[in-house]
């Protein structure tokens, strides 16, 4: 391994590693809001303004989504670390092909290749 590919490999975990941060931060400061939140608002029994109900919940389904698309791009960013270490990072999941290094920089925990997430996707929508 060449010393220009050890350098953006020790970049990118730098990435991945302090991402794991964030998320773990982030999904914390949720659970103590929805704590929080239990603990101090009324449950939605309790609400006689239809409006106000409706608030309430689109606020709880909104903070379930945001914790849930944190909950996967931590999985997502822990399993690319664990690449990292099995030296398998960067190869695509699908194909097998390297991971363009412009894709990785954009997004680290990317697991294929921009070809095969595009079909992914597309598979992802019919189903």
């Amino acid at each position: 391994m060449d010393v220009a590919t050890q350098s953006h490999l020790a970049a990118l975990r730098d990435l991945l590693i302090y991402r794991l941060g964030e998320l773990r931060a982030d999904l914390h400061a949720a659970e103590l809001a929805a704590a929080d939140s239990r603990d101090r608002a009324p449950g939605l029994d309790d609400v006689h303004d239809m409006k106000d109900a409706a608030t309430q919940r689109s606020d709880v389904e909104l903070m379930s989504a945001q914790t849930r698309r944190d909950q996967d791009e931590l999985a997502l960013v822990e399993a690319a670390l664990q690449r990292l270490d099995a030296g398998t990072y960067g190869d695509c999941a699908a194909c097998g092909e390297p991971i363009a290094l412009a894709r990785l920089q954009a997004q680290p925990a990317a697991p294929r290749c921009a070809g095969c997430q595009a079909a992914f996707e597309k598979a992802s929508r019919r189903a």
